[in-house]
């Protein structure tokens, strides 16, 4: 029975998780912005206490691989990748996207009925998103969209889709019109269905290189130097 550690730390969120096989044990969360780096080697610490598990009972670790905060997911993938560097186990990765629409899938009743579009703001009129049917199953791919009143026009006007997550507040203003775009309000990214999707890639040994595993940052970094001082 594999024990299954998952890290979320792609946005102001940082969340750890412990799962037995499909059971959850237990789960921790901060929402505190910019504290990920001092708080989650002590929440994971204080997880597998309270559960009663030691680090060498771990099988794997899983982590969410974004899209997401830059800081947060050097973060995550360092702990995630020191943890399994040292007790020499397996790293897994999860979409982000995937993991927060996994929430509101497994909330939703006959969500077959949806397709589902979690969404991450990217600051100004930009997101991360894709649009994924009930199965998760991509329809339109992980990318940066700039939102516009006419962005996914063509997959809103087949189904009802459900949009979600911190950036979804954006386009909620400019399809007010249009009843087949849906809203949920409040979903934010935890390490719980990071964990539970980890799971299925635990048993077909979907397994990351740890040594040159990566987030998905989705779009390059961009390091400006400071100006010259004038006297």
């Amino acid at each position: 029975m594999p024990y299954l550690l998952a890290l979320e730390t792609s946005s102001t969120v940082c969340s750890v998780a412990l799962y037995k096989e499909q059971q959850l044990l237990g789960s921790a969360e901060l929402q505190i912005e910019k504290s990920h780096s001092s708080h989650i080697t002590v929440m994971v610490s204080q997880l597998l206490e309270n559960c009663g598990i030691t680090l060498k009972e771990l099988n794997a670790v899983a982590v969410s691989g974004g899209p997401g905060s830059y800081t947060g997911l050097r973060i995550g993938s360092s702990t995630a990748k020191g943890l399994c560097f040292s007790l020499d186990i397996p790293l897994l990765e999860v979409s982000t996207l995937y993991g927060l629409a996994a929430q509101v899938i497994n909330s939703t009743p006959n969500p077959e009925q949806f397709l589902f579009c979690p969404m991450i703001d990217a600051r100004r009129m930009e997101v991360y998103a894709c649009i994924l049917d009930h199965q998760l199953q991509e329809l339109v791919p992980v990318a940066p969209v700039v939102l516009a009143a006419d962005t996914f026009q063509e997959q809103l006007r087949e189904r009802r889709i459900i949009f979600f997550g911190s950036g979804a507040g954006k386009f909620k203003e400019l399809v007010v019109n249009n009843s087949n775009a849906l809203f949920i309000d409040g979903v934010l990214p935890s390490a719980k269905p990071i964990g539970q999707l980890a799971l299925q890639k635990y048993e077909a040994h979907a397994f990351e290189d740890v040594a040159y595993y990566e987030p998905f940052y989705l779009k390059d970094v961009y390091i400006t130097s400071a100006g010259k001082r004038t006297n």
